[in-house]
């Protein structure tokens, strides 16, 4: 399949459908949720995904489905710190045992890790690009349908 990846229906929503394109009606809506971290994410893997969770349910994307992107994205993002770290500490040049002068491996690896951060991060609208076209409209969808099919909702109270 050729061209650029659709982009999910609910960041199309946030962004304010920017391109004006008909909405995919039959996109499958999981329930929006704030799920657990996998058990198999380290202690800093999951102190990255507490840090990120809130936000993204906050926005209404991030659900159940989403968890495996969501602990790849935590751990490449551990990885690149500690290979950014391995940078700082013995720099971007390294001399090997035999004398030669050659690029610090980790700075291969954080730089990898960096690109998969970015492609992971467009996916949940965290990129300052991404993140930019957003438009956070928080509608609780059951209400949308009521409004539709019955009209905007009137308080009447009985005060005089």
């Amino acid at each position: 399949m050729q061209g650029r990846k659709p982009k999910p229906t609910a960041l199309k929503r946030l962004e304010g459908n920017p391109g004006k394109r008909a909405l995919n009606r039959a996109e499958p809506r999981p329930k929006v949720e704030m799920p657990r971290p996998p058990e198999h994410l380290s202690d800093e893997e999951k102190a990255k995904w507490e840090a990120i969770v809130s936000e993204l349910h906050s926005l209404g994307v991030m659900t159940r489905i989403d968890v495996d992107a969501l602990a790849r994205y935590c751990t490449i993002f551990v990885r690149w710190v500690k290979a950014e770290k391995m940078v700082r500490e013995k720099g971007e040049i390294i001399k090997t045992a035999a004398g030669n002068i050659i690029q610090n491996p980790y700075l291969s690896i954080a730089n990898r890790a960096l690109d998969q951060l970015n492609k992971l991060g467009a996916e949940f609208g965290m990129t300052p690009s991404s993140r930019s076209r957003v438009k956070a409209d928080l509608t609780d969808p059951d209400q949308e349908l009521e409004q539709m099919l019955f009209g905007q909702r009137v308080n009447v109270s009985n005060d005089g």
